[in-house]
């Protein structure tokens, strides 16, 4: 029996073990445990590797950053945490390479998302990767097409598929209790601030290896607007608030309304017909590429009922929506209710509070989740293929209407848009820097 295969088998023992003792024991066996590379040592990764570190059935190997004053501090983190100090890497390439590693866990910048996950996947690692999967719908199809070929799990980083409170939200509307829904919607409208207009500078930060840090986007003068925290604003690398918040929101909105569509006997939902944005950046003046002002409706057609699925998008809000300042909501015709971040509540006619559950984001269960599928080969919470990737869809595509300024129509079989070059340009990259190409499959 080789070590992937004592993985799996260990599994059931260990969840039972887990659960007599009622609380986190020390590191379990070493053989048991699943060894981990982290691709990032800050920003979302410096959570990551905190949660995977803490994780009784998980050791973190090697951690690669292009930063030293991020990867220094994200080693003696884990180390405190697991007992044991981590490899210190720059390149990411060394942790695909070390044959030694189930899994690498990618919690970089957008643009750093697929490259690493399909040469993982080809490496036979399996995957945790943050959202959306990819930069643009081609590169989700490509790590989707990588993780089918060699068989590995891919777990996307929506955290809230797996906490309790998603879970008893979407038992409570497969009740039938809010009737028959054709409406979700998904909302951001948390205040956030200018990033202005710094200029260029001569060199990166000391020690930072900026060339790689660029990767396949277009190479440009440093800015510190363009690197840690902002590069979600810019083209090259993020896509925009609907990709950074907005496909939690939306995937929860969707997966919120497929649970109605299953009460009431529909047809489940994929991906919808016409995606229409409108908006664009009215309020920020300042360097951002992206909408801070946004509404953005999906039509789904599947069966005999078409369904609605809404995005607003405020960054400039200073109040909530529905009591929430992020959330999303299902509408019935008997009742609605309104999922946020600690919890849900749900309403009947005359708004009347029918239940209300509390509850948290924490990510522990989702990267035990995917700990959990890696030794039992199942689908994870946040499945790349039929989960992950529809979500990251939805942003890319009201992304693209946004900039093309029109309604776009999806043929949700292809995932590319009818009769429209210029939709289909923003599919993918103009061109990838070499030798950043995204990999063959």
């Amino acid at each position: 029996m080789d070590r992937r295969e004592f993985l799996q088998s260990s599994a059931t023992a260990s969840a039972a073990a887990a659960v007599l003792a009622g609380v986190q024991s020390a590191k379990a066996a070493a053989s048991e445990r699943v060894r981990v590379g982290v691709m990032g040592g800050g920003g979302r990764a410096l959570s990551l590797n905190r949660t995977f570190a803490s994780n009784e059935n998980v050791e973190i190997v090697a951690i690669a950053d292009i930063d030293p004053t991020r990867l220094a501090p994200a080693i003696k983190d884990v180390e405190q945490r697991q007992g044991k100090t981590p490899r210190a890497e720059k390149d990411f390439r060394r942790l695909i390479d070390d044959q030694s590693i189930d899994a690498l866990v990618v919690g970089t910048p957008d643009h750093w998302h697929a490259i690493p996950t399909i040469l993982a996947c080809q490496a036979g690692k399996d995957v945790y990767v943050e959202k959306p999967d990819g930069h643009n719908i081609v590169e989700g199809q490509q790590m989707i097409a990588a993780l089918r070929k060699h068989k590995r799990i891919v777990q996307m980083g929506s955290q809230h598929r797996s906490t309790e409170r998603i879970k008893s939200a979407l038992e409570f509307i497969r009740t039938g209790t809010l009737g028959r829904c054709l409406v979700a919607k998904a909302w951001e409208s948390s205040k956030q601030g200018s990033i202005g207009f710094p200029a260029d500078e001569p060199n990166p930060p000391a020690g930072v290896d900026y060339e790689m840090w660029m990767g396949p986007a277009p190479k440009r003068p440093f800015n510190r607007n363009r690197f840690h925290g902002r590069w979600r604003w810019f083209f090259d690398y993020g896509t925009g608030d609907l990709g950074n918040d907005g496909v939690h929101r939306l995937d929860v909105a969707f997966a919120a309304l497929n649970a109605a569509c299953e009460a009431q006997g529909d047809k489940p939902l994929v991906l919808p017909r016409k995606i229409h944005s409108a908006g664009g950046k009215w309020y920020f003046d300042d360097a951002q590429q992206f909408p801070d002002t946004l509404q953005v409706s999906y039509e789904y057609h599947a069966g005999d009922t078409p369904k609605l699925l809404t995005y607003e998008m405020r960054i400039w809000a200073p109040y909530s929506m529905e009591s929430e300042s992020e959330g999303s909501a299902v509408y019935g015709d008997k009742g609605y209710i309104v999922i946020g971040n600690s919890g849900w509540h749900a309403y009947t006619t005359r708004n009347k509070l029918i239940k209300e559950v509390k509850g948290d984001s924490f990510e522990g269960p989702h990267v035990q989740n995917f700990i959990d599928c890696i030794k039992s080969r199942n689908k994870p919470a946040c499945d790349l293929e039929t989960v992950g990737h529809p979500a990251s869809v939805l942003c890319h595509a009201g992304n693209i209407s946004a900039r093309v300024g029109r309604q776009v129509i999806l043929d949700p079989v292809t995932e590319t848009f009818e009769n429209d070059p210029e939709a289909n340009s923003l599919r993918t990259r103009t061109e990838y820097r070499k030798p950043w190409l995204l990999p063959d499959v």
